[in-house]
C-alpha cells in the first residue's frame, strides 16, 4: 500500500435525524458521526478501510452547521487523522487499514 493523504471540508446539517438525541436541547454532532465521515473519505479515495482505530482524542465538540476540516495522511496499513474548527482541534487520532 503507497501513501496518500487528503483534506476536505464538511458540515453536519442542523436536521441530520441523529441531532435531536445527541443531546436534547443543546445538540453536538456525535463522534460516531465524525469518525464515519473520517471513514468515508478514506473510502472515496481508495485508501482502504478501518481494520482498527488505536488512539483517538476528542478535543471540543463540533455543534450542527459549524463547517470543520478533516485531514488524513496514510502510510503503509497505518494512518493518522484529523478534524479541526477554525484552526482548533476537534479530534485527532490513528488506526489500521485493513
Amino acid at each position: 500500500m503507497s501513501d496518500a493523504e487528503a483534506t476536505e471540508r464538511f458540515r453536519i446539517e442542523p436536521e441530520h435525524p441523529s441531532l435531536p438525541g445527541h443531546f436534547p436541547g443543546a445538540p453536538v454532532v456525535a463522534g460516531v458521526l465524525l469518525l464515519d465521515r473520517i471513514a468515508a473519505s478514506l473510502e472515496r479515495a481508495g485508501a482502504g478501510r478501518f481494520a482498527r482505530l488505536g488512539v483517538v482524542k476528542f478535543a471540543s465538540p463540533l455543534l450542527p452547521g459549524q463547517e470543520a476540516q478533516l485531514s488524513w495522511k496514510r502510510h503503509g496499513t497505518r494512518v493518522r487523522f484529523r478534524i479541526e474548527r477554525d484552526g482548533s482541534t476537534i479530534l485527532s487520532g490513528e488506526g489500521e487499514l485493513a
